[in-house]
């Protein structure tokens, strides 16, 4: 015979979730050796057709005679700089993060490297200010960096607003943060 759960187990489950619903979310860190690793270019994977050859040459040159090599793109990096409500004042614990994305920014395998610093926000408010506020986000991330060192000609700023959200809830807070990428020019 299955017993009941009793009140008290109901009562000791329901104060175990409310303490862990309390909680405050974990910021997620990175160290400027994960970020230089994330962007450095990966290996080249050679085409269908490339043999084991060396090919001296152009890259036209080598790409007629099958040594069409093509390296492997690199995604996006979030840096974890989330933003309150209506906000583009960067918090404590982005500014820890952004710290060590400067670091790395300085080091020689991403020193002659190139960024997109991308602004977004969450689909409260109208279009035309999200915008606006994603476009401040991005550049408050760039005055940050700029003022660690940072050469800005090596970063362009540039805001999405609400077009890219992160999580499917358009309204979520997660939407509300600044990625970087390696500029494809």
């Amino acid at each position: 015979m299955r017993k009941q759960p009793t009140m008290t187990a109901i009562a000791i489950l329901s104060a175990g979730f409310y303490v862990l619903q309390a909680l405050p979310a974990q910021a997620q860190t990175y160290k400027a050796d994960d970020i230089v690793k994330h962007f450095q270019p990966a290996t080249p994977q050679p085409g269908p057709s490339a043999t084991r050859g060396l090919c001296i040459g152009t890259e036209a040159d080598c790409n007629k005679a099958g040594h069409v090599v093509k390296p492997a793109a690199v995604a996006a990096f979030d840096l974890v700089v989330r933003f309150k409500y209506n906000s583009d004042v960067l918090e404590p614990d982005a500014r820890v993060n952004l710290d060590e994305f400067a670091k790395a920014l300085k080091t020689p395998q991403l020193a002659s490297s190139s960024f997109m610093v991308e602004g977004h926000t969450d689909a409260a408010g109208r279009p035309g200010y999200n915008l606006d506020l994603s476009e401040r986000r991005a550049r408050a991330v760039v005055r940050y960096l700029s003022e660690r060192g940072v050469d800005t000609s090596k970063l362009a700023a540039r805001g999405y607003g609400q077009s890219k959200p992160v999580v499917p809830d358009p309204f979520s807070g997660d939407n509300r943060r600044v990625e970087t990428r390696l500029k494809s020019e």
